[in-house]
């Protein structure tokens, strides 16, 4: 097994939405805001490959919304999951599974992209199977009021129109060295990969800890819809973490793509 951290752009999201109820005089020591409060997070894909697999776990934001939608986030280079896919040798094609850990929209953006008409949507990567969880994919298309705005129709109706999303509670994903955890504090179901890597465990953390600042239990971003079912998913984790010597693989962080617990 391989493993590759890929980059699919940067965006900005508000600093206070990202730290929940932590005061700015304390977390703007481990993050920088901009003068809008604004602060720059990644957007980092995983890519597995092994024997005739090559698997990418979640896809960033994605190019097809409109700008108005963008201004809100700022986003920068959105086509570098593309680019940063070639500098490793792989296009588009060479997709055989694409993980979502959940259907946000900056996890799953760059699954679905416009036709070239523009009259309709399809996936950008045409041999790959999808993979969700069937719980989860429930309440993306029956959520909540807070939650709603983060499912975009036009993330999620294509994979089910195509018939190529599958759900890891209910197949066999059959990928040695690959499992997955489930946590339901950001929101219902999301999946955190394990791997098994050159006699490591690798915990792609997805948004349980989206970066090295959110590793103490109590800074928890605010849309998390059970923020106090976070702290204990993530304080059971890091235990588990230190006690195993995990490395956890930031999705989010801009600057440090994993560490490990001390």
């Amino acid at each position: 097994m391989d493993i590759f951290a890929v980059n699919s752009g940067y965006f900005k999201l508000d600093g206070g939405a990202m730290f929940g109820v932590v005061p700015k005089t304390i977390w703007q020591k481990l993050v920088e805001a901009d003068q809008d409060n604004l602060c720059n997070w990644a957007m980092r894909c995983m890519v597995i490959s092994q024997g005739n697999r090559v698997v990418l776990i979640d896809t960033g934001l994605g190019d097809k919304q409109e700008p108005k939608f963008f201004s809100h986030y700022k986003p920068t280079a959105t086509n570098d999951l593309k680019i940063n896919l070639k500098k490793i040798g792989l296009t588009v094609n060479d997709i055989t599974d694409v993980v979502l850990t959940h259907l946000h929209f900056d996890h799953c953006g760059g699954a679905v992209k416009w036709n070239n008409a523009k009259d309709g949507f399809e996936t950008v990567f045409p041999n790959a199977t999808y993979w969700s969880h069937s719980e989860h994919m429930n309440h993306a298309l029956n959520s909540n009021p807070r939650e709603k705005a983060s499912f975009l129709t036009e993330n999620i109706q294509p994979l089910i129109q195509n018939q190529c999303i599958k759900y890891l509670d209910k197949e066999d994903f059959n990928l040695n060295g690959f499992d997955f955890l489930t946590v339901d504090g950001h929101t219902d179901k999301m999946i955190l990969p394990l791997l098994e890597y050159k006699n490591k465990k690798v915990l792609y953390c997805a948004d349980l800890i989206p970066s090295v600042a959110h590793l103490p239990v109590n800074f928890v971003m605010g849309y998390d819809i059970r923020p106090l079912i976070t702290m204990k998913e993530k304080q059971n984790i890091l235990e588990i973490a230190a006690k195993n010597e995990y490395v956890l693989f930031f999705e989010h962080d801009a600057v440090n793509e994993a560490c490990t617990i001390i």
